[in-house]
């Protein structure tokens, strides 16, 4: 894998959430001693108030990742890896959701129906389709969000795209997506977690807005003890209005290869 970021890649909208940590970053990627220097400048903890932090797997005792950041605040990391690298700049963008993620997947994996299990829980699936391809989106007028549960993308992404693109953030917290995202391509789908806010808010600093969907969110999932994947309606996030090059048309934004009806098998996120 590429051990350098490309500067004019990632100066696509889908990465500003995690813009103002990609901005301190050289073209070399950093390595996890410098990561962790940047959480303890923030001063970032796991959901038990342990310091987060980031280490090569090579560092590290064996033991299950989820368990390992809950109890210890460490997060395994590959150095010179992209993947891991977005995991890491999500987790500085939104620490509070990532360690509700966290404690809600150790708190699963101490019930001893999951451990009997060779399957994973389906609170797990839906944590762990969030964790890497979901996204938070602002919205400040609700029918824009009614439009993407009944995948109406024509309607939302061409006949209201003005609306759209006053009334509507799509910040991706996914890293798997965020990953995919440095050579986009129509299918790329997230699982949306919607947020109402005031329109103020959409014109505020970016990390304003970041900040206030991360607590949000965070409760969010707090709140859901019994959720599944049924929750996270999918969103094919390059439908938002000029984050495709030379795709704004109504042909594409009909193409249902990528913009799927609603009653049709939603893609992986990511896929």
């Amino acid at each position: 894998m590429a051990a350098r970021l490309n500067a004019v890649t990632i100066a696509h909208p889908i990465f500003d959430p995690i813009r103002p940590w990609l901005e301190r970053l050289g073209d070399d990627l950093p390595s996890p001693e410098a990561l962790s220097a940047l959480a303890a400048e923030r001063g970032l903890a796991n959901a038990r108030g342990r310091p987060l932090r980031f280490a090569a797997p090579g560092t590290l005792a064996a033991g299950n990742y989820e368990l390992r950041i809950h109890e210890t605040g460490v997060v395994a990391t590959r150095p010179g890896n992209l993947h891991d690298l977005f995991n890491a700049l999500v987790w500085l963008a939104f620490p509070r959701t990532k360690a509700t993620l966290n404690a809600l997947h150790a708190r699963e994996l101490a019930r001893k129906e999951v451990q009997r299990s060779p399957r994973r829980s389906r609170l797990r699936d839906a944590l762990t389709l969030f964790d890497e391809g979901g996204a938070i989106v602002a919205v400040s007028h609700a029918p824009l969000e009614q439009l993407v549960r009944e995948h109406r993308w024509l309607e939302l992404f061409w006949q209201h795209r003005d609306a759209v693109l006053a009334g509507m953030r799509f910040c991706v917290f996914g890293h798997a997506v965020l990953d995919q995202s440095r050579d986009p391509y129509p299918g790329i789908t997230c699982r949306a977690l919607f947020v109402s806010v005031a329109p103020a808010l959409l014109k505020a600093p970016r990390r304003k807005l970041v900040a206030h969907l991360d607590a949000t969110a965070s409760e969010w999932f707090w709140s859901r003890p019994e959720m599944t994947p049924k929750l996270l309606p999918p969103l094919p996030v390059f439908g938002y209005p000029g984050w495709l090059e030379n795709r704004d048309r109504q042909v594409f934004l009909a193409d249902e290869r990528y913009f799927r009806p609603l009653h049709a098998d939603p893609p992986r996120p990511g896929a």
